[in-house]
């Protein structure tokens, strides 16, 4: 039976993402009236040259700008939520709305935390090259080595939070280090934690702001920087 406390709030971080917003909402509203919680959906968007809010806002969601990064437009995001269940998801019809009920479920029986891993059973990417995967197994042994966690995936934004446990984090990260940053704060917290299967699907339309090598030395440089300031 649903507790009638919990108030979803869905995330979404935005550049000029026309030709993808509107399915990306669309498709999470119609999870989310199945699962029968109110809801609010954010979208943080980086001051688009495009269409991407005047979609956004006709499909009834709230606007926030911020110019900075993924990690500051999150953070942003997140702060501004009425949820009590704060959710994070990709703009790019990457993340598949029909796992928004493992996210919201996880965080519904007890849990801090939920994180999606595209390495466990059930989960898996249409969009990871070779190098990335491995770039991501040894972000993921560095973390679980020097912060005793257990973690499978590491760069990966769909996830979601009790907002209790979420404002217990000390997040710094602006950019694409958000997430790394993310999971280190969440073992050296010691938040209930847990990962469910997620499948990563390409991006729709439009390119991406992934950059293999920058981003890795982004990531790392998260990874070091908490290990010294432990």
């Amino acid at each position: 039976m649903l507790s009638s406390k919990h108030f979803i709030s869905l995330i979404i971080p935005t550049w000029n993402e026309e030709k993808n917003i509107g399915k990306v909402i669309e498709g999470a509203k119609a999870e989310l009236d199945k699962i029968g919680y109110p809801y609010e959906i954010i979208v943080v968007d980086k001051y688009s040259k495009d269409k991407t809010v005047e979609i956004a806002k006709r499909l009834g969601a709230k606007i926030i700008y911020d110019a900075q990064g993924k990690g500051s437009a999150l953070v942003k995001g997140m702060k501004a939520a009425k949820g009590d269940i704060l959710i994070s998801m990709d703009a790019d019809l990457s993340n598949r709305p029909s796992e928004l009920k493992l996210l919201v479920d996880a965080i519904d029986i007890g849990y801090d935390v939920c994180l999606g891993s595209r390495f466990i059973t059930g989960g898996g990417s249409e969009d990871m090259p070779l190098i990335r995967k491995l770039g991501n197994k040894f972000f993921v042994m560095l973390v679980n080595l020097f912060f005793k966690a257990h973690y499978t995936d590491m760069c990966y934004g769909y996830r979601s939070f009790d907002k209790k446990a979420f404002n217990k984090l000390s997040l710094k990260e602006k950019g694409f280090g958000i997430e790394t940053e993310m999971n280190i704060e969440i073992a050296k917290k010691h938040l209930k934690a847990i990962e469910v299967p997620s499948f990563e699907k390409k991006r729709a339309h439009g390119v991406g702001n992934l950059k293999t090598f920058r981003d890795g030395y982004v990531i790392l440089k998260t990874i070091l920087k908490n290990i010294f300031r432990k």
